[in-house]
């Protein structure tokens, strides 16, 4: 077989004009991604009102919290479901192809979404289970729609602008934890202005209302509707022309797709064809020598990257509750309703996301094709180490009320260049260099990899920063090593991040076939993908 023969079909991608399809496929899905940000960070807006529900206790001086082991169910059972999900409908999307898969993962966010705001009895045990059993099941959906997002987006885009565009899907995140902000804002100011209420430190059974409980459930199941709107627009989407050529081995439906696609008459060429797709050395499986000599070491890089950078990443409320409380975005509790707690969380989340969140994620889009995926990543991790110590060894300087704004002014950069940095390139690149047979299975496992780190961020580091002092931990948590002992470890994990990133080679201009190998002979697969990691 001659070097460097590509399908004509997914030439024609590669060097297809940017035009409507790629707006629509950034919108159907990225909408999905939206959907994700939505149903996992919602969560954090209604705990505290779930607290005050449920885990009131009479002549207590602050309103009712989550026993430290319900809060963690709460919020980590979506991780744990989402890293489950990552895996198994990664692989999946290999086996059964990338649309079919898609639907099904759609319709399990719908359903979970609406499920959880729905409780089998009144009692707390029994609220609190049903809530975590429903929202492992959307944890599940919404990992499987990580992988999916990102190989489709990948698959579909030219080689110009496909960073960008995979990138503008992710960054749909930013959009959906705003507007769960938004909507907690919304909901909270209808109930609050329906029915009004004495603040907890002048009536503590009175300062939530019984309507409160519905307040979390429609926060809750508002996440259906933005996936919902989307599952048609989903199903009439053509399989990608890469998993039909190249996995499937239909050449000649990929070559229909793309044409009614591109709006321009394509040939099936069925020798080339014949040649490539049925190549004995293009068929390697994920366990064999041969993917690991020749993506061995990137998937090492994809997977550390993204298990370090989600371990700093949803570390962040460690210490968003001293950012919040320092600029008076959140009051005491006991002086505070109920609902108006909701809404001071809300209006929070919705500027912490409208500030950093949002512009990191879209800088990224700009530049990622100008500077490129390995660059920004390198960037991102070497400003987040910077900004992490420069917080951590003058912590109790920071600390002081004085000191403040310039403790939020860091705490912004470093997770803009989270943004603006890995948390948008350990998305992309594992959608572009694995071949399309493993494609959605390798980012289903370096996804996962992250959502292990995500874990160990929320929670290890959750133990990990109470105080040395016993008498100084919060309620039902025992000794750890402190916040400033806790930030310096999360200084180094961000290090070691940006020692890993030399293991993900630049995909900027490539062609996805160039970058896995598929469109050329054993000889020059092995010398393309060492030259890419040198590029």
């Amino acid at each position: 077989m001659a070097d460097n023969q590509q399908l004509g079909v997914l030439k024609a991608l590669d060097v297809a004009k940017t035009q409507l399809y790629h707006f629509k496929a950034i919108v159907i899905a990225g909408m999905g991604f939206f959907t994700d940000a939505y149903d996992l960070f919602c969560i954090s807006l209604v705990t505290k009102l779930l607290g005050r529900i449920y885990y009131h206790k009479a002549g207590a001086a602050k309103p009712g919290t989550l026993p430290p082991e319900v809060a963690a169910a709460v919020n980590g059972v979506a991780l744990c479901g989402t890293l489950a999900g990552q895996l198994f409908f990664g692989w999946l999307g290999d086996k059964l192809g990338r649309k079919k898969v898609y639907g099904i993962t759609l319709i399990m966010m719908v359903l979970c979404s609406v499920a959880s705001g729905l409780s089998f009895g009144n009692s707390p045990k029994g609220v609190m289970t049903t809530l975590c059993f429903f929202r492992f099941w959307l944890g599940v959906g919404i990992g499987g729609d990580y992988p999916l997002s990102a190989t489709i987006m990948s698959e579909y885009a030219n080689k110009k602008t496909r960073g960008a565009f995979i990138a503008a899907v992710f960054a749909m995140q930013g959009f959906g934890i705003m507007t769960g902000g938004i909507v907690a804002l919304i909901f909270s100011s209808i109930f609050d202005h329906q029915f009004p209420s004495p603040i907890y430190s002048v009536d503590p059974v009175g300062s939530t209302v019984p309507q409160a409980d519905y307040l979390w459930r429609i926060i809750l199941m508002v996440g259906a509707l933005p996936a919902a709107m989307t599952y048609y627009w989903r199903m009439k989407m053509p399989e990608t022309a890469r998993y039909t050529a190249l996995v499937a081995k239909n050449i000649k439906q990929a070559t229909q797709d793309m044409s009614k696609v591109l709006q321009v008459d394509l040939e099936a060429e069925e020798e080339v064809a014949e040649k490539i797709v049925r190549d004995p050395k293009l068929n390697y499986g994920l366990f064999s020598k041969a993917f690991l000599r020749r993506h061995g070491l990137h998937l090492l890089g994809t997977t550390s990257t993204w298990f370090l950078l989600d371990i700093a990443f949803y570390s962040q409320n460690l210490f968003q509750k001293d950012i919040f409380s320092a600029i008076g975005w959140i009051p005491k509790a006991a002086t505070m309703n109920a609902i108006h707690e909701v809404y001071k969380i809300g209006r929070a989340q919705t500027l912490i996301a409208l500030c950093s969140t949002v512009p990191g994620y879209w800088f990224t889009v700009a530049f990622i094709d100008i500077m490129g995926r390995f660059a920004i990543q390198l960037m991102g991790f070497f400003f987040m180490t910077v900004f992490m110590f420069a917080i951590a060894f003058p912590y109790d300087h920071w600390i002081k009320p004085n000191n403040r704004i310039g403790f939020v002014i860091i705490y912004s950069l470093t997770f803009f260049f989270a943004n603006f940095g890995p948390n948008a390139t350990t998305f992309v690149v594992p959608a572009e260099i694995f071949p399309a047979r493993l494609r959605s299975t390798c980012h289903g496992i370096s996804a996962a990899a992250g959502k292990a780190g995500a874990i160990v961020g929320a929670f290890g580091f959750l133990y990990a920063a109470q105080s040395k002092d016993k008498t100084k931990t919060d309620a039902g948590y025992p000794p750890g090593i402190g916040v400033k002992n806790s930030l310096i470890m999360l200084g180094v994990v961000n290090f070691v991040g940006m020692i890993m990133t030399f293991l993900v080679p630049e995909t900027k201009g490539k062609s996805l076939e160039e970058l896995s190998g598929e469109n050329v002979n054993d000889e020059t697969a092995t010398s393309t993908v060492a030259n890419s990691d040198r590029n």
